[in-house]
């Protein structure tokens, strides 16, 4: 992995250089997770499995967006239009979205309304128009009548189809609006008009009108709300004011009040209307599915943690064993709500072999604490460990 995507991720989780690139090591021989956190300590610097499962994260969003990069930068050369500075804001990015926006200009395009006014020939006219100079817009449009194009209205509408995909291809005005969406974007859902009767449908009859900005809106509600849309009983959109978005790409956009502006002008809105909106919109379902469905898993994870942390023998003191070789055998007391008392390693087995020691101390921590238990893992040296426990005489 690219030492910029190492870094990238160093910062991001607030981890070393040295943590990532043994993670990465460790993953890419083979090791599982699990292993890596429980065998590897030395090498992660103690990191959970959560942790080392973010790095992986990581490492596999690169990993994918290094193959992209080869792609964007394949059609782009065989297309003719790469320059050395193209190629290096594409080598130098680390972000998917910024990616797809340096590549939107040179993607290879299905029939568009752009496509068919450039077949005709109206690309130089938009460019005309686009400089917003004191160019006559119907006199140049004149000059663009033929068998294609039947008057200058038809040129112009050709002209702002272009323009519009322009504007929707401008990496300042995508930026501009999802600015726009992460402050101000709204989550909305109604009712199917023949659906809101159905039984089946009763069950999101409080999304049936529903409003709500999107930044405020909580993980189960957003989940709801796409499982009605999935069902076909609601019907989602996300959202900003358009006239707020009109008003905010015309600010950046517009240069000048002359009569060609005034046709960019009405090609910026048809831009938002028709290709910066849904577009914007899909990042942004996307990105609040993703959000929603983590904020699930954190929450799920979070419960399960509290049953499985739940004394499995009720209200005793209890003292609990990990076993291990080289690293020891760490032992943990709780009280009877399951509350940490005390830690501790001792190292009964090779290669330090206190076995004295480590009888030593389970004595003194049953004595001090009142254990009433002790449980040990199912795992590397549990056999010797429960030797090591059984052979204790405790007095009790």
């Amino acid at each position: 992995m690219e030492l910029k995507y190492s870094q990238h991720i160093a910062t991001a989780l607030n981890l070393s250089l040295k943590q990532i690139s043994s993670i990465y090591e460790l993953h890419n021989e083979g090791s599982t997770i699990p292993f890596i956190a429980r065998y590897r300590k030395e090498a992660t610097g103690n990191l959970d499995e959560v942790a080392i499962a973010n790095v992986i994260d990581q490492v596999k969003y690169f990993n994918e967006l290094e193959k992209r990069k080869e792609t964007v930068l394949k059609t782009i050369e065989e297309a003719g239009k790469m320059t050395p500075e193209l190629k290096k804001r594409i080598d130098d990015c680390v972000n998917a979205t910024e990616l797809e926006d340096i590549y939107l200009p040179y993607k290879p395009k299905r029939k568009t309304k752009a496509t068919v006014a450039i077949e005709k020939g109206l690309e130089p006219l938009a460019k005309l128009l686009v400089e917003q100079g004191n160019d006559n817009p119907e006199e140049e449009a004149s000059k663009f009548i033929n068998e294609q194009v039947k008057d200058t209205a038809e040129a112009l509408q050709g002209a702002r189809d272009i323009m519009a995909e322009w504007i929707a291809e401008n990496e300042q005005a995508r930026n501009l609006v999802r600015k726009l969406f992460t402050e101000e974007a709204v989550v909305s859902s109604r009712v199917l008009t023949t659906k809101k009767e159905e039984e089946d449908a009763q069950k999101y009859r409080d999304y049936f009108e529903f409003k709500e900005p999107l930044a405020q809106s909580p993980s189960h509600r957003i989940l709801a709300i796409r499982r009605g849309e999935k069902e076909g009983f609601l019907i989602m959109t996300i959202n900003i004011d358009k006239e707020t978005a009109h008003a905010e790409l015309k600010r950046v956009l517009l240069k000048s009040l002359t009569p060609a502006a005034k046709q960019v002008e009405l090609a910026i809105e048809d831009s938002y209307n028709r290709l910066l909106q849904p577009s914007i919109e899909t990042e942004f379902r996307m990105a609040s599915k993703t959000k929603a469905d983590e904020e699930a898993i954190r929450v799920f994870a979070e419960n399960l943690r509290q049953l499985l942390l739940a004394s499995p023998l009720g209200h005793k003191r209890v003292m609990a064993i990990d076993p291990g070789f080289r690293t020891g055998c760490k032992v943990v007391c709780l009280d009877e709500q399951g509350t940490f008392l005390k830690y501790n390693t001792i190292f009964p087995h090779a290669p330090q072999n206190d076995w004295n020691g480590a009888v030593q101390t389970i004595k003194e921590l049953v004595a001090k604490y009142d254990i009433e238990a002790i449980g040990y893992g199912n795992g590397t040296a549990s056999k010797e460990t429960e030797q090591l426990v059984r052979g204790i005489d405790f007095g009790k």
